[in-house]
């Protein structure tokens, strides 16, 4: 095989050096100074389990084509970063996951944060309604506001953004199963305020697919849940051009245990399966690609979750031109949002995990996140206090403002090691690709359980190399406190609240006209029945004061509910 370029280049300055000797490869290096040396450990892996070399040299890299792999910022494939001038031109968006309580609180907590640098916002949901349901029903108690916001109306909404310019700052919303009257509430207020949908930019997670593979959150079946997502995305399509009708979200699949690669393979194919069905129902694959956007965990594997954020560039932009004949440029882009690694936070030492979270940051900007959320020490404690989600908001700031990594584009391009790791990445992920094609596609998978069955196998094995020592997690097998006592402040939840929005939900559906309700609810039923796109008849309903709870019963009706056919 001839020399490539960059070998011969590293041939002349080794001679130049030393005229009399030739470059030792890096097989030689390993048989001659490196086998001498004892190393600490009897074989290094990443988190997923992919063997780590202890040196990666330029012969291992005469297969690589620059420019199938590589290419420049903003060029395909995308490896790179989706824009050429990346941070240099716009700095990634800042986002803190903010929700608790009621509207209220969660308003006053979204003004602290945009009066202390924040760019955007991010909306946590409780789990009531998450999962469809108002705070007065019978599922609700315990629950609302204790994880999340509570949202069911749209006088909610009015309060959870009240003096937030719509127009102006990007909202992500992180909610699946009940995300399609959760989004009719957001345009209904936009409207209410003579904002146009087309002004108003955001994201909402609506990723149903990853539900059944791993968070568990639905109300339907996958067939039918699918569709809505797909009405959302040819809703947006057509009335609000800057808002992201889909996240699709690797986040919940890798924190229920999956391994990088696998987080990367399973979400990429929802997004596969996304494009397919949008395609059926005759939409051009140009109208609506661009507006898809991805969300990605961030774990404590700092290189392998670098080329984590590479691959998933690369390959989604070979699939765009090459599955889906994609011919518009920005369809190649993946836009990806991250956020931190709630799993590896530990309640142990928690001030740890300010470190551990400065980290994975540092490797969603290396990257290329065009968006990131920090979590906050305290998160496996309570919900976050002011000063606990400062100061993993400040945390980003001082990567942006004062590492000096966003001043130039792309800083770890080449190495060997991140080159090597990003095609490794990518080829076991096109392995699980490659089996889900063979399988029918991911809702035949879901079907038979093949994904929870990967991913459960992988949370169990991580979780035995963490009890033999073989992983390790700091402050909890190894270099353990003995009688730690968790000396940090705590956020402290109101035990009035939810029974103040019980109350506050009961008066408000009383005070509703009822026929007017009853002519949205079938207006929704026969729209659910009949095919057509349920969110202009969704976005009438929540205006006229239909709430999330009797959205999703209707849903429950029409459709049925799921179960989770438990087959491993």
């Amino acid at each position: 095989m001839a020399d490539t370029p960059a070998k011969k280049t590293e041939q002349k300055r080794k001679q130049k050096a030393d005229p009399g000797r030739q470059s030792p490869s890096t097989a030689d290096w390993h048989t001659t100074a490196y086998s001498v040396q004892k190393e600490r450990l009897a074989e290094y892996s990443t988190i997923g389990n992919l063997s780590v070399p202890a040196l990666v040299g330029p012969e291992q890299r005469d297969h690589w084509s620059f420019e199938e792999k590589l290419g420049y910022p903003g060029e395909f494939p995308f490896t790179r970063g989706p824009q050429a001038s990346m941070y240099r031109g716009r700095l990634w968006t800042m986002r803190q996951f903010a929700g608790f309580g009621s509207p209220r609180d969660t308003n006053e907590r979204f003004r602290y944060l945009l009066s202390q640098g924040q760019m955007g916002l991010s909306t946590a949901f409780d789990m009531p309604t998450l999962m469809g349901y108002d705070p007065d029903s019978e599922y609700s108690l315990g629950e609302v506001g204790r994880e999340g916001v509570s949202v069911s109306c749209i006088d909610d909404m009015e309060v959870l953004f009240d003096g937030i310019e719509l127009d102006k700052v990007t909202t992500s919303m992180t909610v699946n199963c009940s995300a399609a009257p959760i989004l009719a509430m957001y345009f209904a207020i936009g409207r209410r305020r003579g904002i146009s949908w087309h002004e108003m930019g955001g994201t909402i997670q609506n990723d149903i697919l990853k539900e059944y593979i791993a968070q568990k959150e639905w109300i339907c079946p996958p067939e039918p849940a699918v569709r809505i997502v797909c009405d959302m995305i040819e809703f947006c399509t057509a009335e609000a051009r800057r808002f992201h009708p889909v996240s699709i979200s690797g986040y919940h699949i890798r924190e229920a245990g999956a391994t990088a690669v696998q987080e990367l393979a399973f979400t990429l194919y929802d997004g596969i399966t996304y494009v397919e069905e949008c395609l059926k129902r005759g939409m051009a694959i140009d109208s609506f690609a661009p507006r898809l956007s991805f969300f990605w965990d961030v774990h404590n594997d700092f290189f392998e979750e670098i080329a984590k954020f590479r691959a998933a560039r690369r390959m989604w932009a070979y699939f765009m031109r090459d599955r889906f004949h994609a011919s518009d440029v920005r369809s190649y882009k993946l836009r990806t949002h991250a956020q931190t690694a709630g799993v590896s936070l530990t309640a142990q030492q928690p001030v740890n995990n300010v470190a551990r979270v400065a980290l994975q940051a540092l490797a969603a900007v290396l990257g290329g996140t065009q968006s990131l959320h920090t979590n906050s020490m305290d998160e496996t404690l309570s919900l976050p206090t002011a000063e606990a989600v400062t100061i993993a908001l400040r945390t980003q700031q001082i990567i942006a403002e004062e590492s000096g990594v966003v001043n130039t584009v792309d800083p770890l391009a080449g190495s060997y090691f991140i080159e090597e790791m990003t095609d490794r990445v990518e080829e076991e992920a096109m392995a699980y690709i490659r089996q889900l094609d063979d399988m029918g596609g991911m809702l035949k998978a879901i079907d038979i359980g093949f994904p929870q069955k990967e991913i459960a196998e992988s949370a169990y094995t991580f979780q035995q190399q963490v009890e033999r020592g073989e992983k390790t997690i700091v402050g909890v097998n190894k270099f353990v406190a003995e009688d730690e006592v968790v000396d940090i402040p705590l956020h402290e939840m109101d035990n009035a609240m939810e029974q103040e929005r019980v109350d506050w939900i009961k008066k408000y559906k009383a005070s509703r006209s009822q026929e007017t309700v009853h002519k949205h609810h079938e207006a929704l039923r026969d729209a659910c029945k009949n095919g057509s796109n349920i969110m202009p008849v969704l976005i009438e309903a929540v205006d006229d004061g239909v709430t999330l709870g009797e959205v999703s019963d209707i849903y429950r009706e029409v459709f049925g509910v799921y179960r989770d056919p438990g087959m491993f």
